[in-house]
């Protein structure tokens, strides 16, 4: 029987094995440990993919939503909206700041919806963390009209969105920042943890610049109150090597998700993202395939009998139905979505025989007989 991991954390090293020993013995022979030109080289080149001015370094996603929100000035009596579909470290960002987190239900392409997002909108309300999810970036016109029409400040969690576009704009690059992940099963992934900020405004890339390495400048002298998340210069080196070969990771991704439309569009049960040219306002990369799918619980039983590894995603939780954090709101799109939610295989160790696999094993389930009625 074929084995299909949800994702394989050796593929990409096994795959470039030559190539990341290389720069690892160029990197290790120099000594290049921090901030050194590998890291400057690599911002500067993932700046001009994005065709943004900036980008930095940093630790990890988390540490890059937390700076932004913190130099732009959101702190205690700020509430923030963000979409409950999402990771908690977006929230967790908000909240590390001293602002108020405020989730807001979904959209019919299960990313903030412009309507809940107005209808939350208080006199204490300052800015919106829009959340740029499994390669697709928002309708940013409908996000935009709400920021000017109220006068406030627009993050983006493009963590799982780089490569992707809205009307030829990359995601990252709406708002006053955006951040990105290389955590190792990103579209992007290095080895471990890893991050950036996406920043336009020169002046604040200069603090940003300062806040990451403990708020000292060039002058050596401490400006302001930093801390320690510099993306490290081997990693940036790794990465700088992989985003040469981006265009192909995405193209291969778009392939495969267009393999599963072809494949599994008309299979009833199942609601899938939108295909790759669905839409020509959006270019989508892919970073994960979520679909719904009727009798979810018991799709991903039969799928793991047949050895193909499934997720879903933060647990099969909202950010709202974390009952511990105290965010507990009526947000019913949502609710349903979270019944129904998984995620089949997406990464380029996928075979174009794996993908067959999968894709006959989902419609043998919904061949079966006697299903349950969808709850």
């Amino acid at each position: 029987m074929r084995t299909v991991p949800f994702f394989d954390y050796t593929h990409n090293f096994m795959s470039h094995k030559d190539q990341i020993l290389e720069v690892v013995a160029d990197v290790g022979s120099r000594g290049a440990f921090i901030m050194q030109k590998d890291l400057l080289e690599f911002e500067i080149g993932l700046a001009e993919y994005l065709g943004a001015k900036h980008t930095i370094g940093v630790g990890n996603a988390t540490d890059a939503m937390e700076m932004s929100l913190a130099l732009h000035g959101i702190g205690p009596g700020d509430e923030v909206l963000v979409s409950t579909h999402t990771m908690v470290a977006t929230a967790s960002a908000i909240a590390t700041v001293g602002a108020t987190v405020v989730p807001v239900d979904i959209g019919p392409d299960n990313l903030m919806d412009p309507k809940s997002c107005e209808a939350s909108i208080t006199s204490q309300t300052k800015a919106i963390m829009i959340t740029q999810l499994n390669g697709r970036t928002a309708n940013m016109d409908s996000i935009n009209e709400i920021v000017i029409s109220n006068d406030l400040k627009l993050f983006e969690d493009s963590a799982q969105a780089l490569g992707s576009k809205y009307r030829n704009q990359a995601a990252g690059t709406f708002g006053l920042a955006g951040c990105l992940s290389f955590y190792p099963a990103k579209i992007l992934g290095c080895f471990g943890d890893g991050g950036a900020i996406i920043c336009n405004d020169t002046d604040i890339y200069e603090q940003y610049l300062m806040m990451r390495d403990h708020g000292r400048g060039s002058d050596g002298d401490v400006h302001l109150w930093g801390r320690n998340s510099r993306l490290d210069n081997l990693q940036a080196a790794i990465l700088h090597l992989f985003l040469k070969s981006f265009d192909q990771v995405v193209a291969r991704r778009r392939e495969i998700a267009e393999m599963y439309q072809e494949k599994l569009g008309s299979c009833e049960g199942l609601q899938l993202p939108p295909a790759p040219n669905d839409d020509e306002s959006h270019f989508d990369s892919f970073q994960n395939y979520e679909m719904q799918a009727e009798h979810r619980n018991e799709l991903r039983e039969f799928l793991a009998s047949c050895n193909i590894g499934t997720l879903i995603q933060w647990g099969g939780k909202a950010l709202h139905q974390f009952k511990k954090l105290g965010l507990d709101r009526t947000l019913p799109a949502a609710d349903r979505f979270f019944e129904r939610c998984l995620m089949l295989p997406m990464s380029m160790s996928l075979t174009d025989e794996d993908v067959s696999y999968v894709c006959d094993s989902v419609q043998a389930f919904y061949g079966q007989r006697n299903l349950p009625n969808d709850g």
